[in-house]
């Protein structure tokens, strides 16, 4: 899994759908002399939900099953990137993240822990986030069966 700040793992967060459209950039300059802006497809989709959408950032966040405070973070992250391609002429290329689509955490959702390094799984303590079980195998952390890990792509 990505990392981001202090070693924590990143979340998995839940999209809609896998953009179709992986680059935009503007019209009549080669795309080798255009500088990058990366975006990630968790920005995409916080574009999607708050902007397109309109929904609020409580319900945008519950979409993707992130925290409120973190929907702020990456829809505040996705917002500047695209005001500096846009202003600056870079290019947009969509790429990145620990994502989801949701229909395949419905399918996939299995109730316990796995260990991604071993593949040892332990039932779920309520109470006990399984990021923060400790594999009794090979000392790992675990993660959810049937979340992010398990299934999500990580682009």
């Amino acid at each position: 899994m990505e990392n981001n700040r202090a070693g924590r793992p990143k979340s998995c967060r839940r999209v809609k759908e896998m953009p179709k459209v992986r680059c935009f950039k503007p019209q009549g300059i080669p795309g080798i002399k255009l500088e990058e802006m990366v975006l990630s497809v968790d920005e995409m989709e916080s574009l999607r939900l708050a902007d397109l959408e309109g929904l609020y950032q409580s319900e945008a966040a519950r979409r993707m099953d992130v925290s409120r405070q973190t929907f702020g973070r990456i829809i505040d992250s996705a917002h500047r990137k695209v005001a500096d391609a846009i202003i600056h002429g870079k290019s947009i290329v969509i790429e990145g993240g620990v994502v989801m689509k949701r229909e395949e955490q419905v399918h996939n959702a299995k109730p316990g822990c796995v260990c991604q390094h071993c593949g040892h799984e332990e039932s779920h303590r309520s109470g006990l986030p399984c990021r923060d079980m400790i594999c009794p195998e090979c000392g790992h952390h675990m993660i959810r069966k049937g979340g992010c890990g398990t299934g999500q792509e990580d682009i």
